[in-house]
């Protein structure tokens, strides 16, 4: 049994609870869409790469989960 007391902030919380691998979305700081490609929930990290790709390949990045601004859902 984990123990462990959560301190995330609530938008952190909000993320984790909605975000997914192969997941597109905006960061908080940049217009542009990104996919998630790994997520860490123990650590609060995810890394991305910018969506579409690129010809030669998009390069992947590490962010914390708390720069994700999830895109509005389309339903």
């Amino acid at each position: 049994m984990n123990l462990k007391k959560n301190k995330l902030s609530p938008t952190t919380q909000e993320n984790l609870n909605v975000l997914h691998q192969g997941d597109c979305v905006q960061l908080i700081d940049d217009k542009n869409l990104f996919q998630v490609i790994g997520i860490d929930n123990e650590h609060e990290r995810c890394w991305v790469r910018q969506w579409p790709l690129l010809p030669k390949g998009s390069p992947v990045f590490e962010v914390p989960i708390e720069k994700i601004a999830l895109p509005a859902s389309n339903g």
